[in-house]
């Protein structure tokens, strides 16, 4: 995806056309919070947000906000790069704070 986004930002910048990419991880949908045709659980059953950078699930306005913004004349300078919005989940777990 990197290479595809950055080759098609290079080739369609000229005509005024921006290409960026947004890589979202789990986010609080009926694909997450319901069990899949066939399945007996859903995806949340075997996940918990709780040890990463950011404790939850993704909402779908956080993904929309970043959407807004990058279709948005402030991100009219950005072009050829990917946004992974994932509460830090692709970071791993986060440190924990020793306690004394």
């Amino acid at each position: 995806m990197r290479g595809l986004t950055q080759t098609a930002a290079l080739e369609l910048g000229r005509d005024h056309i921006r290409v960026n990419t947004i890589h979202p991880g789990l986010i609080a949908t009926s694909f997450i919070h319901e069990p899949a045709a066939g399945a007996v659980a859903a995806i949340a059953d075997f996940y918990s947000p709780e040890p990463f950078a950011i404790p939850r699930l993704g909402e779908p306005t956080d993904v929309s906000r970043l959407l807004l913004f990058l279709t948005s004349s402030d991100a009219s300078f950005i072009t050829g790069s990917e946004y992974v919005i994932d509460g830090g989940l692709l970071l791993g777990p986060a440190l924990q704070a020793e306690t004394a």
